[in-house]
């Protein structure tokens, strides 16, 4: 019977103690939704949706490598975005993370922690 590890990392802290940044199950990593918090003032990056993005996806890169995986790994992206216009401007930042074209859905939410503007978890393999 296969049972989820939590995976911790220490520079990428979770909002509260109620989850881990990651779970590990079999070959699979599964990371919690990441904001584009610096992991060092626990603040939002300034620089709007671009900045965002490239934050969460650095903090989805720093989990998935404590876990022993990559960005290249991933086989699946949820997005959550409080404005769907900012999308395309979304999109430029990520194409260049994800050249390889993973399994993406993107939501439009009323809010976020902290107000952030976009908030990005996903599943990749070990």
């Amino acid at each position: 019977m296969l049972v989820p590890i939590p995976i911790d990392v220490p520079n990428v802290p979770p909002n509260n103690k109620t989850y881990s940044q990651a779970a590990q199950l079999g070959d699979l990593i599964y990371v919690s939704g990441q904001l584009g918090l610096d992991p060092a003032t626990r603040t939002l990056v300034h620089g709007g949706i671009h900045a965002q993005t490239h934050q969460a996806l650095q903090n989805v890169a720093a989990v998935l490598a404590a876990a022993g995986s990559s960005l290249e790994r991933v086989a699946k992206v949820n997005i959550f975005i409080t404005d769907f216009t900012l999308l395309p401007q979304m999109n430029e930042v990520y194409v260049h993370y994800f050249p390889h074209r993973p399994a993406k859905t993107t939501v439009e939410i009323s809010r976020l922690d902290k107000d952030a503007l976009i908030e990005i978890e996903v599943v990749a393999g070990i």
